[in-house]
């Protein structure tokens, strides 16, 4: 789905190829163990994390504790908060193994950038994963958009922190990215859909007086064609939760996609809607970049949220309170 490098090939295709997971959250919980399970390619072998320990899985303090019990592990899934994933990348890495990086790839773009040179000189895959660009109608959208020219480009991206993300002071933390955690998908999606450079031109960043990352942010930006881009995302939205990308064309025509790409609607009409698949694809993906020697490591999404903090004009709002 984005620029590949070539590597050498996994020596036996057609076996499972054996995973471990670092960081035993709510993402893992949710995502990463049942995707890995229900793919009869994948093993999962074991985890590691500080502090949880998920029902059914053979758990260790740390991955280096983890590797030396599992040295049969062929691949790491870094599911933990991205302030701490290149230290933990790196480690996979000079140890011989594939990586799999959940969303965004590390804290900064530096960071993201070093893992991608590391798996290179070490040879494995790495995977820089952005699991929206996975939902179900992102490349029927990519298609349509591809034949026409656009007008403009509308995000609204809202969703409850306190329903989706209970507990996690780290996403108000410095490396964080606050709203833009959930944000970052919308941007996945885009860069997919449309190519090319996205430019930030303003940015609104509204962040809690007792917080160190927005809650709230609106972004206008650009295409290199100049279509003009709106993105509003919204960390205290309630009710009805809102993941929606709207495209309107040089001649009117709408195309809009809704709860994250699970929804197609063409001039007001829905033409599809299909259930969330996104990290069966996603691990599917992995496997074949592992079996064939290749990467995938696009950092493009995570440089728009980069370009916005720099850009940007914070604002001051109410203290966060869970």
């Amino acid at each position: 789905m984005a620029t590949t490098t070539t590597r050498q090939a996994r020596r036996n295709p057609d076996q499972p190829l054996k995973i471990g997971i670092v960081g035993l959250g709510k993402i893992a919980i949710d995502q990463h163990i049942p995707a890995v399970r229900a793919n009869p390619g994948l093993e999962l072998v074991a985890g590691s994390s500080p502090r949880g320990r998920p029902e059914g899985i053979e758990a260790y303090p740390s991955l280096g504790e983890m590797l030396t019990a599992h040295p049969e592990i062929e691949a790491i899934s870094i599911c933990t908060p991205p302030q701490v994933r290149r230290e933990i990348a790196c480690e996979a890495i000079a140890a011989g193994r594939h990586v799999f990086l959940e969303k965004p790839p590390a804290a900064t773009l530096g960071e993201a950038e070093s893992i991608r040179l590391l798996a290179e000189r070490h040879g494995v895959s790495l995977l820089a994963s952005w699991h929206s660009r996975f939902a179900p109608v992102v490349e029927a959208a990519r298609d349509w958009i591809m034949h026409r020219q656009l007008r403009q480009v509308t995000i609204t991206w809202k969703e409850n922190v306190r329903q989706w993300h209970p507990g996690q002071n780290w996403i108000f933390a410095p490396g964080g990215m606050g709203v833009f955690d959930p944000g970052i998908n919308s941007l996945s999606i885009l860069t997919r859909i449309l190519g090319g450079t996205i430019i930030v031109s303003k940015a609104d960043l509204h962040v809690p007086e007792n917080r160190d990352a927005p809650i709230q942010a609106e972004l206008d930006m650009v295409t290199e064609e100049g279509v003009p881009i709106r993105a509003e995302y919204d960390f205290l939205q309630e009710n009805q939760q809102t993941w929606s990308i709207a495209v309107e064309s040089a001649k009117g025509e709408r195309l809009a996609l809704h709860m994250g790409g699970t929804i197609l609607e063409v001039d007001g009409k829905v033409v599809r809607q299909e259930k969330e698949a996104e990290y069966p694809g996603l691990y599917a993906h992995f496997r074949e970049l592992v079996v064939q020697g290749r990467s995938d490591a696009d950092f493009s999404p995570l440089r728009i949220v980069a370009d916005a903090f720099l850009v940007g004009k914070r604002i001051a709002a109410p203290a966060y309170v869970e």
